[in-house]
């Protein structure tokens, strides 16, 4: 089919074939039991601190809750003094995560992965120490819950920051294709 050249020029196409992915990420689904009462959902089942039925080990120290209000951009930070792995779950809300590789010893430096975490559809992903993260909450915001491998120190954080633009501003920019 023939289309105006101008068009056509600015024609792009989505992609939908499975991309690489960094080393280390996986997500995994939780399931929610409904009623017409209510709803039950395991986060994680613990046997001497470790998850059990995960795709990999995680050993739990620490488990938080953030709430961000509509449209927060929390981003970005990295655990750079000691290896600390979180495991992520928007309970309610959603929020648009974004992860980029930072290891000097990837085998994929700087490769970007973006989710959607939403508590219509809960699940577990899992962020390797190493790789930067950060998150925009959707429009009625998120309430993340999280578990970490190492325990929040308040005398030595180990939360380095970095611009929220640091790689790119695009990645925040609302999609109106």
């Amino acid at each position: 089919m023939k289309l105006d050249p101008r068009a056509q020029d600015a024609l792009t196409f989505q992609q939908y074939e499975p991309s690489l992915r960094i080393e280390g990420v996986w997500y995994h689904a939780l399931t929610e039991h409904r009623t017409l009462e209510g709803t039950f959902m395991e986060y994680l089942r613990l046997s001497d601190g470790r998850a059990d039925g995960l795709p990999a080990p995680f050993e739990v120290r620490q488990m938080s809750v953030s709430w961000a209000v509509p449209g927060r951009l929390n981003a970005f930070h990295v655990h750079p003094k000691r290896i600390q792995d979180e495991l992520w779950c928007v309970i309610n809300g959603a929020a648009l995560v974004w992860l980029i590789d930072l290891r000097e010893d990837s085998a994929m430096p700087n490769r970007r992965e973006s989710y959607v975490l939403s508590g219509e559809a809960p699940g577990l992903l899992h962020i390797p120490w190493g790789v930067a993260h950060g998150y925009k909450a959707g429009p009625t915001g998120a309430m993340l819950l999280y578990a970490a491998n190492d325990q929040f120190d308040r005398q030595d954080p180990n939360e380095g920051r970095l611009p929220w633009d640091f790689f790119g501003p695009e990645l925040w920019q609302e999609n109106r294709g």
